[in-house]
This record gives C-alpha cells, structure tokens and sequence, in this order.
C-alpha cells in the first residue's frame, strides 16, 4: 500500500504554481490547455488539474522514484516533448522550511542529466486493466435517469435551457440522448472515457439543437449487464476529466 500523499499540494511545495505550469507547457507537445467556456483562476487549467490528478493516481501506484542517497524524487507526467522524449516531474528534499517534505525542483525531458541519480525512470500512471470498458456496447441496456440530471444539473445547461421548465427540458433532453445513442452506433469513438472516482466512464455528446454542436457530456457509467447515466458535465469539466487518460479525439469533445 502506498505512503504517500494523496494531494499533490501535501507532497511537495509547488512555488509560483502558475509560472511552474506555463514551463511545463512550453516543454511539452503543444496542446490547447484552456477552457472555452468556464473562467478559471489559473491560465491554462486543463494541465493545472492534470498535473494534479496524475499526481494523486501516480501516489496510488506507487510510482515515485527515489534516488539512491534518498534526496530526489520523480515521477512520469505521462506527457512528451515535441521529440516524444517523455517528461518527468522532480524534487528535492525540502530544505525551505515548509511543511511538504518535497520541494519542486522542474521539469525534465528523459534525456536531461537531472535524472541520472535514478537508478530507474517511473512508469506512466495507469488507469485500467480490461481495454473493453473503453468501448460503448450497444447492445447492453442502457438506463438514463433523465428527471434526475434535469433535476441536479440544471445549472449545467447553457441558456435558454437552463431556463426552461424542467418537463419542457426533460423532452427535449430524452430527444439529445437517442441521438446520442445512434451516433455512437454508427461511430464507436464517439463515446470518449474518462477517469472518476477510480473508474473508467464514457461520455457521451448532448447536442440540444445543432446535431453538428456538442452542448453537454453525458456521463455514463458501466454494469455488469447495462449502462447507467444520471448526470451531465460542461464541456470543459468533461474535457478536463477526459484529458487525464489521454488527448480526446476531437469529434465532438474540444477544449
């Protein structure tokens, strides 16, 4: 079982977080980091919280590697330079006087002599073990309490929706679902997973009024013999969620 911290923020001292992030993102392939709909308190979120939530799965694992002497640590961010040469976050000791017992030292490419005082490189987080829960099967029951993701989501949806009746929403909400069902029948890659709560999810697009226009996530959750869906996600939470696996496809789900 592992010791170590779940919370990025009781691991290690992260100083100036917002100047350590845009590093990384100018190290990194370049990716749209940004939400398109929410106001967030950081520039460039998507890899705020990424880095964050790799973190706690990589604290689950087990995955930090300690130099011999036991004055360094790493752990594999799961993303790669322009080059493909992957990315590794580290730390020393914290000599500075605050309370994590690691300070954030930066982020170095495989190939930087930083990591030599690692006997080994640390694996990237992994999240499943069955690659079947990343597919949608359609020919499993699917369950979508529709009267509850009205009910508990309403401030989700954009205008007007939001400021319907919840019937009215209901109906046309029933609607968005089936076509989303179709489509994904025709397209499996439509359904996107995403990590929550220590298992895979899809998502699924709502589209309320252009076929072509994603408003909402569906967020479906797999049984044993049937599907089940009671909420809904902003396409920037469901981004957010999705890009901790992997870069979603971007059919429909975009940042």
């Amino acid at each position: 079982m592992s010791t170590w911290p779940q919370d990025f923020y009781e691991f290690a001292f992260f100083p100036d977080p917002n100047l350590q992030i845009s590093r990384l993102v100018d190290e990194a392939e370049k990716e749209d980091w940004d939400y398109n709909y929410t106001v967030s308190n950081h520039p460039n979120p998507v890899l705020f919280n990424y880095v964050r939530f790799t973190y706690k799965r990589i604290a689950e694992e087990n995955k930090i590697a300690l130099s011999e002497d036991g004055q360094y640590a790493c752990f594999n961010t799961g993303l790669v330079t322009e080059s493909q040469e992957p990315i590794y976050a580290s730390f020393e000791v914290n000599r500075h006087g605050e309370a994590q017992p690691w300070f954030f030292k930066g982020w170095f490419r495989r190939g930087r002599w930083e990591l030599n005082r690692f006997p080994e490189l640390p694996e990237i987080a992994h999240y499943f073990d069955d690659p079947s829960c990343l597919v949608f099967d359609t020919r499993k029951d699917f369950r979508v309490n529709v009267e509850h993701i009205v009910e508990e989501n309403k401030a989700r949806f954009p205008d007007p929706y939001g400021q319907m009746d919840n019937y009215q929403l209901q109906t046309l909400l029933k609607g968005s679902v089936d076509n989303s069902r179709e489509r994904v029948r025709r397209n499996y890659k439509t359904a996107i997973p995403q990590y929550y709560h220590s298992q895979i999810q899809l998502l699924l697009p709502l589209c309320l009024s252009n076929p072509h226009k994603a408003d909402l996530a569906l967020v479906v959750e797999r049984h044993s013999t049937f599907y089940r869906a009671s909420t809904c996600l902003t396409l920037d939470m469901a981004y957010n969620n999705a890009r901790q696996l992997t870069r979603p496809d971007r059919d429909w789900l975009q940042p």
